[in-house]
């Protein structure tokens, strides 16, 4: 691994545990819930892109409105209509069924 690779990799670090930090202190658990899993168990697998847009959600004010978008309640607005709204719909499935399965709910 060259130097770059080394500043690249910790710089990528770095901008999970910010991204974690807002993803599970969004101040509405159910947000926190999933949010804060997906950006530890997919997190480091996403694309500078998809950070990017991880990034303009979680800058989103009204955590409910983000939550209803995730569950598709509410209309989701284009500009967060990604691929990467599509993984939290996914991984959010898969998280909630795991805990039923385990006894939660």
């Amino acid at each position: 691994m060259t130097d770059i690779d080394v500043r690249l990799t910790e710089d990528k670090r770095n901008r999970l545990g910010r991204i974690a930090f807002r993803a599970w202190r969004r101040g509405f658990r159910e947000a926190d819930l999933v949010l804060g899993p997906f950006t530890d168990q997919v997190g480091p697998t996403l694309t500078d892109a998809e950070l990017d847009d991880f990034e303009a959600l979680l800058a989103q004010d009204d955590d409910h409105e983000l939550y209803a978008w995730i569950i598709e309640s509410r209309p989701t607005p284009e500009d967060y209509e990604t691929a990467l709204m599509g993984k939290i719909r996914a991984f959010m499935r898969d998280h909630v069924a795991a805990a039923v399965a385990e006894g939660a709910g």
